[in-house]
């Protein structure tokens, strides 16, 4: 194994994002194209978004749920800010130049109102806002230089404060350059333009300038204020100068001293720890970086951050140290609130990062059970962890917790390291040592017969808070880390989620009470099992007694937590899966009554041998074949798991086919189906008949299959699933019985319940008996079923049954009904619910996504749909069109808002992409024409023609047909496409698809009957290419009657019959003009004559013409003396 690079202990910080801030953007729609964010605020309670469109938007970050929408009519948002002091206030510059400062009422649940509006700065561009710590002002800076001050007169203060402002506005200053960042502490003013920094007194009016030295270029400067242990220190200043260096300035603007951090910024980047992709880290150094710092921003105590087009730079000014630098690009600006980082990135994009010591950063994602992540950061802060402080918040039982939790199939490389860490955290030199005795220093064990470990604490030398509970443990650490409001509540349910690997058991209640369900060395888990040795870990402790009794005791948050995973995993996953309390006191003397040998000996052979047959070539490429090879082993599968009361039914059935009881119920049950119409007689009558020919037969059970159908059809969704196994199954035989069950739906071979089986793909039974044998058979299997193939199965196959589908879906909410966000589902906002879904990913291509999707739309409708974009390709189209099959329009705001996600030079391949099956185009253009579309009779004739100017007409979703029209098809494809344009009155489409199919003529009487000349000289017209189109358009034009060309409002600019004042419509002189255009006056004027035109023509042709002759004449005399030219130059360079 490769050795991976370890982070010197020297860093002990790092940026870290436990959550994804896209769900919210989707839900502010800030992902679109035309939709953006410009800037970005943060205060205790608020996270101010600006967007393009004007609107500011105001989240809490508690939990991310009260939102406030304040707009804007005067442009964008450049600028906004937020006052630390009274969050009641929010400072807001527009594009304009107005500054616009809101009182949000909060406090009195009032709306929130403008109280002052400043047009000091009204046609330039704000750069910089910067709020008074302690009044309620706000200093404005501006692209000129000119800074002011805005002091609010608000309702809290009184109306007697009125008489005290007389002018709100104050011209502070203007400096010589514009403002790149303003501060304020203390009564002073910090101004930072691109030359030099101002400090200003602004109680004194008096100005200095910091430093003698000039610069050219953004760079920032910031107050550096005292700490609490400061005394009588006064705060500091750093301003930023050129070649990655800072000056040290004190509160009376001298330069105390200048740092060079130029050198110390050659060291590797560290990794930032996020979800998204895993840490890496290199140990070559690079250059020195000689950087400029375009803003300062103080963060927490001793620390300034900037941040590059490269990435994000924190530095101990005081010490001269860089904290940690990291590879964080393309930033438009950033928001800081004590460790927190808001960064808004050039594309719209925000990320949310926090400054963390690496053990706290571990603690965190094991609390919220990111395991891969944490162990690979783990890894590589080795060096950190190994120090004592780390090893007091991050002891050796959440490592080895934290090892249990990590697969060891694909894993194995990362558990090898932390296995190397743990080792050098406690060196194995005893073998009766325990791995548990560094947890603490006072308390002491000793070691029973049976291996458990007697705990004797001395509680008397700790507080309670830090005494043998890795629960109080970490409830003191959330103590200390007070300024993480946001995440309370998710960390709280994040910790009732966290994987147990340990055994509940009833008689010790203790162990549910522990964050981390480890069973210790010194507590046992349960009476049943004990350790085997002293010096084996609890890790392959855990290990072992999970294998043994887990199907038994694992909680249902276990299986919540696990069906994020993929389905290969999900599958060998459900066999400890047990779905509810009752169920397993049932299961619990099943599974012990007979061996798991002798229990599936039978099946285990069965399934052998069809696997075994259907790896023949004979077999594989002959469907009729495997279905016989299915059938045979179904009867074992039916044997072992079939339920109970089909078996019981099975005996009391008669082996008689086709009796007159079985003759009505069968009736019966075709009558049921809604979908079959006449076709479905005749079916019934054909069914009715084979029963009467196969009397004797034993190749088919209809009437016994339809005599179980006839009560599932009542009720196909009462029925309970069975998600999870019986019995213990190994993984090996799991993986075979997947396979075969699930091609068995595929190829609808399915149970009749009296030891046979049934297959129904070629025709022979109804639909409603199709659907209903597929039904019955989900639910079965369902613990058998490949759900990713199954899907797809039901999508392609039975489209037209919605009950399969339901039954489906029925299935998936039965397996995660004890999920965390389907608990979720009941009591949260649906912005928490889809970041607790982003937080459970990736997801993939799970089915498990789309039964959470399912229950969204359920509970908020088409509003939920559109966030869902986030999903794909893990939630395709088609997944959708099954959630909106009762509301296609919800389906098609879906598509549209997929689609315009992506720029519009990727729309086309991400669009060509999802039409799978083919076939899907046309059912999408016809459900993107028919909705919010123009009634029909506004562009469709009574004859079937184009109204004039119809093709005017506004489509809601134009965009997305255009795009399914232009993108590449068949023949016959477009020919449908077309007809279907047609139909509905779709003309830009039509004429496209008519040139698109050569039929020029057709599109020329389009055109004549659109009457706008537009779409033949325009962008996206066509001109006429040979001399008999030009003749067959002259002629459409000459039969145009003057009753064609309309007067009044239209569908587009007012017109009057063939005048000049309507150069864009269809007339005869109109056409006549464009071919002199084309082919030029002297060769239109014959044509004209042949068609016999010449006189419908005006003055004005001939006025055009002559000036078209003189055009060509000057134009060719100028090409004459060019070329004349060129060749005195070639001579002359010749000679």
């Amino acid at each position: 194994m490769a050795s991976v690079p370890i982070i010197p202990d020297s860093y002990n910080h790092v940026l870290a994002e436990f959550e994804c801030l896209d769900p919210l953007l989707s839900a502010l729609r800030l992902d679109s194209s035309r939709l953006k964010c410009t800037c970005i605020a943060v205060s205790k309670r608020w996270l101010a978004l600006g967007s393009s469109g004007g609107g500011l938007n105001l989240i809490q970050k508690d939990g991310w749920k009260q939102r406030l929408f304040l707009a804007h009519k005067e442009g964008a948002i450049s600028r906004v800010a937020c006052c630390l002091h009274d969050e009641d206030y929010v400072a807001v510059a527009t594009s304009q130049g107005l500054v616009v400062v809101w009182e949000l009422n909060q406090e009195r649940r009032g709306k929130p109102e403008r109280i002052y509006v400043s047009s000091e700065h009204k046609g330039r561009k704000v750069t910089a806002l910067c709020w008074d710590r302690a009044a309620l002002r706000v200093f404005v800076g501006d692209h000129v230089g000119k800074v002011s001050a805005i002091k609010i007169n608000t309702s809290k203060q009184g109306k007697a404060a009125a008489t005290f402002v007389m002018f709100p506005v104050q011209i502070i200053t203007t400096v010589d350059s514009r403002v790149v960042q303003l501060d304020y502490l203390d009564g002073r003013l910090l101004i930072s333009s691109l030359t030099r920094t101002y400090l200003c007194d602004t109680e004194r009016e008096k100005f200095w300038k910091i430093g003698n030295k000039e610069r050219d270029g953004e760079f920032g400067a910031c107050f550096f204020p005292v700490g609490k242990n400061g005394g009588n220190q006064q705060p500091l200043i750093y301003c930023a100068r050129p070649g990655s260096r800072m000056w040290e300035v004190n509160f009376d603007g001298e330069v105390q001293s200048t740092h060079q951090f130029k050198q110390l910024l050659s060291s590797p980047p560290l990794p930032v720890v996020t979800l998204r992709l895993d840490p890496h880290y290199t140990s070559s150094s690079c250059s020195p970086q000689s950087l400029s710092f375009p803003k300062l921003l103080y963060l927490t105590e001793h620390c300034v951050m900037t941040w590059t087009e490269r990435g994000i730079y924190i530095f101990l000014p005081q010490n001269v140290q860089v904290l940690l630098w990291s590879e964080v690009k393309d930033i438009q600006d950033i928001a800081v609130y004590k460790n927190e980082l808001f960064c808004l990135h050039t594309n719209g994009k925000v990320v949310h990062l926090s400054l963390l010591l690496v053990d706290r950063c571990i603690e965190r994602l094991i609390r919220r059970g990111f395991w891969t992540l944490a162990a690979r950061v783990c890894c590589l802060f080795q060096n950190s962890i190994i120090s004592c402080r780390a090893r007091k918040n991050l002891p050796l039982d959440k490592l080895e917790h934290l090892k249990s939790q990590l697969d060891a199939s694909t894993q194995q490389d990362v558990i090898t390291q932390l296995e190397e860490l743990i080792s050098k955290l406690e060196p194995l030199d005893s073998a009766c040592s325990s791995r548990r005795s560094s947890i603490s220093s006072h308390e002491s064990f000793s070691v029973l017969d049976s291996g458990i470990y007697r705990v004797i604490s001395r509680r008397g030398s700790q507080s309670d808070e830090d005494s043998c509970s890795l629960h109080s443990q970490t409830f003191s650490e959330d103590e200390r880390l007070k300024e993480f409001p946001a995440h309370q509540e998710d960390e709280q349910v994040e910790l009732d989620n966290v994987s147990h690997a340990s055994v509940t058991v009833e008689a010790d209640r203790n162990e549910t009470f522990l964050p981390f369900s480890i069973p210790l060395s010194f507590r046992s888990p349960s009476p049943l099992v004990s350790l085997q040795a002293v010096k084996e870990s609890v890790s392959s402790f855990v290990r072992k007694t999970t294998e043994k009794i887990g199907t038994l005791h694992i909680s249902p948050d276990t299986r919540g937590r696990q069906e994020a995973k993929d389905d290969e995993q999900l599958q060998e996953l459900t066999v400890n899966l047990v779905a509810s309390p009752q169920e397993e006191k049932e299961l619990e003397p099943q599974s012990c009554q007979l061996p798991e040998e002798d229990h599936l000996r039978d099946l285990k052979a069965a399934t052998a041998e069809a696997i075994a047959k259907l790896q023949d070539p004979l077999v594989l490429l002959e469907p009729r074949c495997m279905r016989r090879v299915l059938q045979e082993w179904l009867i074992y599968l039916e044997e072992k798991f079939g339920s109970r009361e089909r078996s019981d039914s099975s005996i009391k059935k008669s082996k008689t086919v086709c009796t007159e009881k079985e003759r009505a119920v069968l009736e019966e049950s075709l009558r049921l189906d809604p979908t079959d119409g006449d076709p479905a007689d005749k079916e019934q009558s054909s069914i009715l008949e084979d029963c009467a020919e196969k009397e004797n037969t034993d190749e088919t059970c209809v009437s016994e299959a339809v005599y179980e159908n006839s009560t599932d059809l009542k009720g196909p969704l009462d029925c309970c699933f069975q998600v999870s196994p019986p019995c213990v199954i190994e993984q090996d035989v799991h993986k075979d019985l997947v396979e075969l069950t699930t091609l068995c739906f595929e190829l609808r071979v399915f149970s009749c319940g009296n030891g046979k089986a049934e297959e129904s793909s070629d025709g022979s039974l109804p639909l409603a008996a199709s659907w209903t044998l597929a039904c019955r058979f989900m639910r079965t299997y369902f613990f058998l079923l490949d759900l990713k193939r199954l899907k797809q199965c039901i999508i392609t196959m039975y489209a037209t049954s919605p009950h399969v589908w339901e039954t489906y879906i029925a299935g998936l909410k039965e397996l995660t009904c004890h999920s965390p966000a389907a608990l979720a589902m009941e009591n949260e906002d649906m912005l928490k619910i889809l970041k607790q879904l982003h937080d459970l990913g990736p997801w993939d291509d799970s089915p498990l996504l789309l039964v959470h999707a399912q229950r969204l739309y359920e509970k908020f409708g088409e509003t939920a749909l559109r966030p869902l974009i986030k999903f794909h390709p893990s939630i395709l189209p088609s997944d959708i069109k099954q959630l909106c099959r009762n509301d296609p329009a919800h389906f098609l705001a879906y598509l549209d808002s997929l689609v315009k996600s992506k720029p519009e030079d990727k729309r086309s391949f991400l669009l060509r992409s999802l039409l799978q099956p083919e076939s899907v185009r046309l059912d999408w253009l016809c459900l993107a024409v028919s909705h919010d579309a123009p009634q029909r009779a506004n562009t469709v004739d009574p004859e079937g023609n184009p109204r004039p100017r119809s093709h005017l007409f506004t489509w809601g979703y134009s965009q997305l047909i255009l795009l399914l029209i232009k993108l590449p098809a068949d023949f016959v494809t477009k020919e449908k496409m077309a007809d279907i344009c047609k139909s509905h009155g779709f003309w830009p489409g039509y004429l496209f698809l008519c040139l698109e199919l050569d039929r020029r003529i057709e599109a020329f009487t389009n055109i004549a009957h659109l009457d706008d000349l537009s779409l033949l000289n325009g962008e996206d017209g066509s001109m006429p290419e040979t001399t008999e189109e030009w003749k067959f358009l002259l002629h459409l034009a000459q039969n145009h009657s003057t009753a064609f060309h309309h007067r009044g409002p239209q569908n587009g600019n007012a017109v009057s019959n063939g005048s000049p004042s309507c150069p864009d419509c269809i007339t005869v002189e109109n056409v006549a003009l464009l071919l002199a255009k084309a082919i030029g006056p002297n060769r239109a004027l014959p044509l004209l004559q042949e068609c016999g035109l010449t006189l419908e023509l005006s003055e004005r042709f001939s006025s055009v013409c002559e000036i078209l002759r003189i055009a060509e004449k000057r134009q060719r005399a100028l090409i004459q003396s060019m070329l004349e030219r060129c060749d005195r130059f070639l001579w002359s360079q010749q000679a």
